[in-house]
């Protein structure tokens, strides 16, 4: 039971002022006396919700039992200044708490001042769970639709960004720019001698070192494209500690051009591995067309989790070392260098949870065994990569307020 029934509320606008009728009913089990019980309003920026002001106290003009009810006359002068004002109207008990703070109801008032007349736009009677629950809810549509218009509306900046990159990468060096070719080539040439040709790891019935070959390749295209961008995250920010002060500047788009670029680095290496298809089973399966969709899932937990960890990196400057950790236990983790029937049956079922897991899998079923990947698996991708990406860039957002204050 609240501890004020607010039975009438009539507001009526005087001039600067704004004239508060309220009949208050006594909902607690103890007598409101006029030392101990009193109403009060505080003043609240319209745009920012900031406090400005209190106003006077109205105590109470006789003792009100349990059950009684008591009427209020407020007057209620507004600030000189023009412009949109909030008023919290509500209890205040002996030891000058505000009710309202306690989770208690309150008189929520929204007005206008111009040119020293008050006009009243709205009024309720509220808590502050529900004004919180309002303001979530209210969020709600950008959360959906600003990470989507991040990256239609700078998709130029974007494409020239993520190109500087890949260049400036290797510029100075006898490769330039095919270092973007040679660098996954090495690597998984690396782990194919190591688990192929020295520890001989084969998939399913196809006991050759180019069957190995193919669906070792076949992993590393989602994670080719998931821990390079991964691994830079955590410094982003830093090295580009110059655009955070411009305010013009969106800083959500560098995770993206990273993304970007890893997207291009995977696309250089499936060429390379279609190639090989070729070369090694002469055709390439029908089931590739269903390519698009474990691309698109890819890229948005992949874009979510680098606006998470590229804002968290401002503040943790140990995250990269972590994460160059991490990244190695999550390669290990999953079943790229070996099948994962190897895997214990209830190791399977915790690690079967991991995005890369599913992601790998589909790979192989569309490039190696020409069927479409797993529906249900598929659709828990799709759910788990979009909340990383409405919720990696919303962490972002309310990181980067402070951005310009730690660096």
């Amino acid at each position: 039971m609240t501890f004020a029934d607010y039975e009438k509320v009539d507001l009526r606008a005087v001039g600067s002022s704004l004239r508060v009728l309220l009949l208050l009913r006594n909902n607690s089990s103890s007598l409101w006396k006029p030392a101990t019980f009193s109403l009060g309003w505080q003043f609240f920026d319209a745009k920012t919700n900031v406090f400005i002001s209190e106003g006077e106290r109205v105590p109470v003009c006789n003792n009100v039992g349990p059950g009684e009810t008591v009427a209020f006359d407020l007057s209620v002068s507004f600030p000189p200044e023009g412009g949109g004002y909030i008023i919290y109207i509500s209890p205040i008990t002996q030891k000058g708490e505000w009710t309202y703070v306690t989770g208690e109801p309150f008189v929520r008032i929204t007005a206008d001042v111009s040119e020293g007349e008050v006009r009243v736009i709205r009024h309720d009677i509220t808590t502050v769970g529900r004004l919180r629950w309002r303001r979530f809810w209210s969020k709600i549509p950008a959360l959906l639709s600003q990470p989507f218009r991040t990256i239609t509306q700078n998709r130029r900046l974007i494409r020239s960004m993520a190109r500087r990159d890949i260049l400036a990468r290797y510029r100075g060096s006898f490769g330039d720019v095919f270092w973007t070719i040679l660098n996954p080539l090495l690597l998984m040439a690396t782990y194919f001698f190591v688990f192929g040709v020295v520890l001989r790891t084969r998939f399913g019935a196809d006991r050759s070192s180019t069957g190995f070959a193919l669906y070792f390749l076949a992993g590393m295209l989602p994670w080719l494209a998931f821990a390079e961008p991964l691994g830079r995250a955590p410094h982003v920010i830093l090295e580009h500690r110059n655009f955070v002060k411009k305010l013009i500047f969106p800083l959500d788009t560098l995770p993206v051009n990273q993304v970007v670029a890893g997207l291009i680095s995977e696309l250089f290496a499936a060429l390379v591995f279609i190639a090989a298809l070729v070369v090694i089973r002469r055709t390439i399966p029908v089931s590739v067309l269903w390519l698009p969709v474990l691309l698109v899932p890819q890229l948005l937990f992949t874009l979510g989790a680098c606006w998470f960890l590229s804002s968290l990196g401002v503040f943790v400057r140990d995250l990269g070392q972590i994460m160059g950790f991490l990244l190695t236990l999550w390669f290990f983790l999953t079943p790229i260098c070996y099948p994962e029937t190897s895997l214990p049956a209830n190791a399977l079922t915790i690690l079967g949870k991991n995005p890369l897991f599913v992601l790998v899998r589909g790979y192989r079923a569309i490039f190696l065994e020409d069927h479409p990947p797993e529906a249900l698996p598929l659709l828990k991708l799709w759910a788990v990569a979009l909340a990383i990406f409405l919720l990696g860039h919303a962490w972002f957002t309310k990181l980067r307020k402070n951005f310009a204050d730690i660096i």
